[in-house]
């Protein structure tokens, strides 16, 4: 050590400001003996989703169900407002992740009740979004509603490979129709990952009565989550949606299978990052005082585990700021939505965005 010292001494004046910051770290390293047990860096990547309640444009789609969000419909949904929505939602998802690991926000972050793909990319050219490089990836579905799936991604942490729509055919329900799957693959740090973006059937009817059909939802997730995991075995897998379930439900606690603790979860399985929460009482969305977590992402089991020499899960959590909450009233602490009985309140969402952060070690 003194040897080495007294040399990189000697040369300490040939180095730039910038190398003179290495030089020292460097005979920091050597005094506390940290060039033999240094603390490895970890590079952190956030994921995220977040239903935007009703992104409708003002302009009116014959093929769409759209007649509430026109000027003259029930919503008086005019240009003012639709402004007022995207303005909102693009300071939402500008602060994701941005207050804790993630200054640059998340790497993917799916989305639903959308329009069209035109109100995405109004979203992303609005405020702070417009100020980041992403993409988007969205398919029309053949949904009542007339709202989409989709996924937005930062360029410069996500490298998009492929997408495709999946549809939901239940053979004793021909005529059923909901919104489609949407699979988007790409690459976070260099590693495979699809990501799965759900909006799931509604519970129009009732829990029970309309359960079969989230079962045959969740049924589809897993069966393309499975074979994408086949296929590559080393890729990760991310399940996200509003699955209108919660994770405690048949359709994600059997149905897909998803674990409440990694330790439950068996080679090919799958992980429910919020599970834990919601048995805290900690939701996205609010009913008659009582709060659900159907905002969920769930991720597949190679995600799991301490060696972060490829890309692991380590946090989860409901992005639940108080900008996003109402803030007085009988609906105090619930998520700010843009209406209310008829009311309008120039709100985000009734739902909270959820988030999971990955990591990786850097050299």
């Amino acid at each position: 050590y003194k040897r080495q010292t007294n040399y990189i001494m000697k040369k300490i004046s040939s180095y730039s400001k910038c190398s003179l910051l290495l030089v020292l770290a460097l005979l920091s390293g050597i005094f506390s003996g940290l060039a033999q047990d240094a603390q490895k860096k970890v590079a952190v990547y956030a994921v995220a989703f977040y239903n935007l309640e009703n992104l409708f444009d003002t302009i009116n789609d014959p093929e769409k169900n759209d007649e509430q969000f026109l000027p003259d419909g029930s919503y008086r949904w005019t240009s003012m407002k639709y402004n007022n929505k995207l303005e909102n939602l693009s300071y939402a998802i500008s602060k994701l992740a941005t207050d804790k690991y993630c200054p640059q926000g998340p790497a993917v972050i799916g989305i639903s009740e959308i329009e069209n793909r035109q109100v995405v990319e109004d979203l992303i050219s609005t405020g702070k979004l417009a100020e980041r490089n992403y993409g988007i990836a969205h398919y029309d579905s053949p949904d009542r509603r007339g709202v989409d799936v989709g996924l937005i991604y930062d360029k410069d942490q996500f490298e998009l490979e492929s997408s495709s729509s999946i549809r939901l055919h239940i053979p004793d329900r021909p005529d059923f129709i909901t919104r489609d799957q949407l699979v988007v693959t790409g690459r976070i740090a260099g590693e495979r990952v699809h990501v799965i973006v759900n909006h799931w059937p509604s519970r129009l009817g009732g829990e029970k009565k309309s359960r079969p059909l989230r079962n045959a939802a969740a049924a589809l997730s897993k069966h393309i989550a499975d074979s994408l995991l086949t296929i590559d075995p080393q890729s990760k897998v991310i399940i996200m949606g509003d699955l209108n379930d919660d994770p405690n439900n048949v359709s994600c606690k059997e149905v897909l299978g998803a674990k409440k603790y990694p330790q439950e979860v068996e080679e090919g399985g799958y992980y429910n990052t919020m599970w834990q929460l919601f048995d805290k009482g900690i939701g996205s969305l609010a009913y008659n005082g009582s709060w659900n977590l159907f905002d969920q992402i769930i991720i597949s089991g190679n995600m799991l585990g301490k060696d972060r020499s490829t890309l692991k899960y380590f946090k989860s959590e409901v992005f639940n700021r108080d900008f996003l909450k109402q803030s007085e009233g009988k609906y105090k602490g619930y998520p700010k939505r843009t209406h209310a009985a008829g009311v309008y309140l120039n709100g985000y969402s009734d739902h909270f965005p959820t988030i999971i952060y990955l990591a990786k070690e850097v050299q």
